[in-house]
């Protein structure tokens, strides 16, 4: 067996901030090369602390999908998984065992050398007769930029080199939004009538749909400007480069090279069987988990809002998939993102009706984690994270929460975690039972979320929580 799991940042705010990341792992669930692909995000769920819980296979390749090497790959993620590596990760990656399980990390998808390939994809969408008219054509490689990590630059550049050797184009530029060489120089520097701008970004955004747009004045796709240093311009804006089909294989590639990737895979986690096995016995009876009943339904399983019972199948959306199921559940009624699967919005007017297999991975999109680990609670095993440990786990503009009072914690605990069905063990609260043991809303929280840890920092900062 093997898991292949897909980090990504993802956003308390922006819900279409993990949608290349999820289309990514259905992309490749689709392809049956790993026994399961699923997700793990920074700022949203499944969390980065939760999961290795949920992986199937005692063998587990994780893969960042972020477009260069810094912070995030280098710090964050490896804290938060527990790889015990900070720093650079080598070409072939870093491999560890962790609960039994062997985990290998790979370095971003961004800073694969396949991904000047998908640059050049992404400037033929926009300007399809470019092999015509790549002589009178620039290209604009256009990064974020950042003055903390050097590698945010390093691979721009890198990628403009790359395509500048090729001599398909008049002219190459890495240009920056936030440093030197900036984007909003390109009137000055480029001089080809048609300017081709592709956006290094991982996937679509505020920068790519907002601000970049609204700076340069661009108008869609096609914006032609009449008057420049160099005369009539006309400017081509592409689609960021990581939301591009080509990443998957990007992504496939960059799990045979990693470490140890050639061995026979792994067998299946004993703890996670377990649990899923005792899941699954439940479902077949019936039960209802949180705000989610489930219904043996012919050979299936019906899964719908418990305040949707009774209600005719007619009335209600239903879906067959998990990646169907998915998209529904991640906005509350109102439309609004919901970050964190287990608060109190779940809409309503859906039933999903799913086999044996898609059950477990349509039960990890409603509720991430909660599975595992109420199992591991039933059994008295479940660790839980006081919140100083959490706190001092924190870094960056993050590290200001190590300072936050027991009573500014417990503010935000009553303003955010008011609305959570899960238990905060982790702050001193008791949970008797869990649905495993009949009580539906059973759910243990064995640590403080990232929303909760980025509330506590504005609370400290003193701004009003998101």
């Amino acid at each position: 067996m093997r898991s292949l799991v897909l980090i990504g940042h993802g956003s308390h705010l922006n819900g279409d901030s993990a949608a290349a990341v999820a289309r990514y792992a259905e992309l490749l669930r689709a392809q049956n090369l790993f026994d399961e692909v699923i997700e793990a995000y920074w700022k949203e769920e499944p969390s980065l602390r939760q999961v290795l819980r949920t992986t199937a296979s005692s063998d587990v390749t994780l893969i960042p999908l972020f477009i260069s090497e810094g912070y995030f790959t280098e710090t964050v993620i490896p804290r938060e998984l527990g790889l015990g590596h900070q720093g650079p990760v080598p070409p072939e990656g870093v491999g560890r065992v962790i609960g039994g399980r062997t985990v290998r990390y790979t370095l971003p998808y961004g800073v694969h050398p396949r991904m000047a390939e998908v640059i050049l994809e992404r400037a033929r969408e926009v300007l399809p007769e470019l092999e015509e008219v790549g002589q009178e054509t620039a290209l604009i490689v256009l990064g974020h930029g950042t003055s903390r990590n050097d590698n945010s630059r390093r691979v721009i550049v890198r990628n403009a080199e790359r395509l500048r050797e090729r001599g398909l184009f008049a002219e190459v530029h890495a240009l920056f939004l936030d440093e030197d060489p900036r984007v909003l120089s390109w009137p000055e520097r480029v001089r080809a009538p048609r300017v081709v701008i592709v956006p290094f970004f991982a996937s679509e955004g505020w920068h790519t749909q907002e601000t970049i747009p609204e700076e340069l004045g661009l108008r869609g796709p096609q914006t032609v400007f009449l008057e420049t240093p160099h005369g009539p311009q006309t400017v081509y804006y592409a689609a960021p480069v990581g939301t591009h089909p080509a990443v998957a294989e990007v992504i496939l590639q960059l799990a045979a090279e990693a470490h140890g990737a050639g061995d026979r895979g792994g067998d299946t986690e004993p703890n996670h069987h377990e649990a899923w096995a005792t899941f699954q016995a439940l479902a077949e009876g019936g039960t209802r988990v949180g705000e989610v009943m489930i219904t043996p339904y012919g050979g299936l399983f019906e899964l719908r809002h418990m305040l949707d019972e009774g209600r005719p199948s007619a009335e209600l959306v239903t879906f067959v998939t998990p990646e169907g199921l998915r998209s529904k559940v991640r906005r509350d009624d109102g439309g609004r993102h919901r970050p964190v699967q287990t608060l109190r919005t779940l809409p309503r007017g859906w039933r999903a009706v799913l086999n044996e297999r898609d059950l477990r991975l349509g039960m990890h999109f409603v509720y991430p984690a909660v599975v595992e680990e109420s199992y591991a609670h039933h059994h008295r095993n479940l660790h839980c994270t006081p919140w100083p440990s959490t706190a001092r786990r924190q870094t960056g503009l993050y590290a200001k929460v190590q300072r936050a009072t027991p009573d500014q914690v417990e503010a935000v605990a009553r303003e955010l975690c008011s609305g959570c069905l899960r238990t905060r063990l982790w702050g001193g609260e008791t949970l008797s039972a869990t649905f495993f043991a009949g009580v539906p809303g059973g759910l243990p929280c064995a640590e403080a979320c990232t929303c909760f840890v980025a509330a506590v920092r504005e609370k400290v900062g003193g701004r009003a929580a998101e």
